[in-house]
């Protein structure tokens, strides 16, 4: 909770924030006009991201956090950079180094393990090129857009919103501008997340923004596709588009994986793969990039029973939550645990629930600082009319909260889409208690004769003939008498469908089981984002050295779980350093010997600032029968002495988490340095 001083400054902002929601809610209540609400809404949005700027900006700062510090870190020992960089780069774009590559694997094989082998998922890997029929049925052709505005003369691109912020900021920091202006700018800066292109033009033209680097005039908001669009063959007309998320290699698998799981809901199938997003101007490193790695979970679940057994496991979890009512009413987030916000319907069900928790397990395992996490619900105005609940896990890193993984139930819009698109039932069956007597009208295609008169697209007919419902089948019935034929539209034009080709009748029978499409709750992952997030919140200053700087990574992500050091060069330390090799491959443990030069003091540091947890130090010491080594703690700088046979077990033992650095220090005697 802030200070009662900060509070005192926040509470006009949130006092703000609640009175325009409940012009909201009375404009609602009221019936009022779309239009008008839509305004309010904006409004809305503008003094509640004002409250989070200001909370922000009077939050006590972490005086050993340097962003350009890290950056430099993360540069120079080759975590990642800008990919192509010797042909001067391509933005949004990065290439993984030694130990950023390592790190990324890590964190993937903690999550793999962590959801898929925990929750005994089925995993999948599909195809990253996307023919452009999927997007069209998903929605991404007609929605997956940005507004975009272009240098008149240079055709250079620029974000919109990107541009409008970038000039207003510029502006506001001048000291020659009014103050008038400035606190015009500032509205402008708060209202911009809800701008359409009309408003975008507007701002452009009243405060004559230009390029910001030609100085040119720019033409009127555009929108922009912001998938990758490519074709499959060489003719060119097969048109696809690389994925902008691996869901739907998921949804259009939906009947497959079914059977896979003996047509018992629910299941849950997970993908970790590549996604492709046409930023118009990427920004913020790994935050927001042109290529990039998701991990993806889509549990299909009876939409009449979202309860899960294994819910009773984690509902008495502790979690950071931000509802969409405290986002309306100016407050900050509360801390409850999970059970509390089912039961309260804060969160909609159990397993959207179930997956929040779990997820806030797998952030503070791999490093995320639980003071800077939160789950954050979508407002109203955010979420698509689809979707019945929405839930984005958000980490504050010196950007300001990022979004690193969304949750959402989706209820069963992805398979009744594809389905629709395809004719091709995606469906499962849900058992009754007790056994039902349905009746209505079924249609019976002769496949023999529709084959004969329409060899070509027989199958496609039969598809749309299959996927009639009942009253669609009366209409068939009633346009069959009166004009003795059915029209269907197919890709190769007009089929029509006489009597002898299909037959209407009545029927009625008992059923055990009815047919139900599942709804599908996602949780969905950014590893680049949740990366850098734990970079950041594991940088650290070295008390009373500021130039010394280190990584404080949990030693499960770590790239390399220890060094090898030996005190000096000398030869004869060689046997015993091969000795610990062999004692650390068995485990299939990460090393890095460093026997350059350079005192101890010198190389301690070196593997401390890539994130090395433990040392291991060979001194003069170890050469006496039985042989021994110095274990060294990077975060504390303690070390223990201990047999060499015993260190590859107990460094295997703490990257696992079976042991704590508590536990090893209660095992073995500490070791002080002569230089210490």
């Amino acid at each position: 909770m802030a200070s009662p001083d900060i509070e005192a400054k926040l509470a006009p902002l949130r006092a703000a924030v609640r009175e325009y929601a409940d012009i909201i809610r009375e404009l609602k209540a009221n019936n009022a006009p779309q239009n008008d609400i839509a305004k309010a809404v904006v409004e809305l949005k503008a003094r509640k991201k004002k409250l989070e700027d200001t909370e922000i900006e009077l939050m006590p700062k972490d005086a050993s956090f340097d962003r350009p510090k890290l950056e430099d870190l993360l540069k120079r020992r080759f975590f990642y950079d800008q990919s192509f960089a010797i042909y001067g780069g391509v933005s949004g774009l990065y290439d993984y180094g030694p130990m950023g590559c390592a790190l990324k694997q890590n964190m993937l094989q903690v999550w793999r393990n962590h959801f898929i082998i925990e929750d005994s998922m089925l995993e999948v890997e599909c195809s990253m090129l996307t023919p452009s029929p999927v997007f069209k049925a998903s929605g991404h052709v007609d929605r997956f857009v940005d507004w975009m505005v272009k240098d008149v003369k240079t055709g250079e691109c620029f974000r919109a919103d990107h541009l409008i912020k970038n000039h207003a900021e510029k502006l506001i920091s001048d000291k020659k501008t009014s103050s008038e202006l400035k606190e015009e700018l500032n509205d402008v800066l708060n209202r911009l997340d809800g701008f359409d292109n009309n408003d975008i033009q507007n701002i452009i033209k009243k405060y004559n923004f230009k390029s910001p680097i030609t100085g040119n005039d720019l033409t009127e908001p555009q929108a922009f596709n912001l998938m990758f669009p490519t074709e499959i063959g060489p003719t060119g007309d097969f048109k696809a588009f690389l994925r902008p998320e691996t869901a739907q290699g998921i949804f259009v698998n939906f009947k497959r994986l079914l059977e896979f799981n003996a047509g018992k809901l629910p299941f849950a199938a997970a993908q970790i793969g590549a996604g492709f997003r046409n930023e118009i101007s990427p920004r913020q490193g790994l935050i927001r990039v042109r290529e990039f790695t998701m991990c993806e979970i889509e549990h299909f679940v009876d939409p009449e029973n979202k309860t899960l057994s294994k819910f009773k496991e984690v509902r008495n979890m502790m979690m950071n939550l931000y509802s969409a009512d405290a986002q309306m009413d100016g407050k900050s987030f509360t801390r409850m645990t999970i059970g509390d916000a089912v039961e309260q319907k804060i969160v909609d069900n159990e397993t959207l629930g179930y997956y929040m928790a779990r997820t806030n397990l797998y952030l503070l395992k791999v490093g995320i600082d639980e003071n800077k996490l939160r789950f954050r619900q979508h407002m109203p105005n955010e979420m698509a009319h689809y979707a019945k609940d929405c839930w984005d896990a958000e980490v504050l890193t010196s950007y300001g909260w990022i979004e690193c993984a969304g949750h959402a139930d989706r209820s069963c819009y992805d398979l009744t889409q594809h389905a629709n698109a395809t004719n091709v039932k995606l469906s499962a069956e849900r058992k009754l208690d007790a056994p039902k007597k349905i009746s209505g009208l079924e249609i019976i295609p002769n496949k023999s004769v529709i084959g004969k008169n329409y060899k070509k697209t027989s199958k496609e007919i039969l598809g749309k003939i299959g996927a009639l419902k009942i009253d669609e089948i009366k209409r068939v019935e009633e346009t069959l008498n009166e004009s003795k034929e059915y029209i269907i539209e197919t890709s190769d034009g007009v089929a029509k469908l006489s009597k002898e080709m299909i037959t209407i009748k009545p029927f009625e029978k008992t059923i055990h089981v009815e047919e139900v499409v599942p709804s599908v709750i996602e949780p969905s992952f950014g590893i680049g984002r949740v990366m850098y997030a734990v970079l950041e919140h594991s940088f650290r200053t070295r008390e009373g050295d500021e130039q010394r700087n280190f990584l404080d990574l949990p030693p499960i992500i770590a790239p390399i779980k220890c060094s090898i050091l030996p005190i000096s060069s000398n030869e004869r330390f060689e046997p015993i350093i091969e000795s610990i090799v062999q004692l650390i491959k068995a485990y299939g443990l990460t090393y890095k010997i460093d026997d350059s030069g350079g005192s101890i003091g010198r190389r301690y540091a070196r593997t401390d600032e890539i994130g090395i947890p433990f040392g291991i130090t060979i001194d003069f010491e170890s050469e006496k029968e039985p042989h021994t080594v110095t274990l060294r703690h990077a975060v504390t700088t303690e070390q223990v002495r201990l047999e060499l046979s015993l260190v590859a077990e107990v460094i295997h033992k703490l990257c696992t988490s079976i042991y704590t650095w508590d536990d090893v220090k209660k095992q073995f005697p500490l070791f002080i340095s002569e230089q210490k």
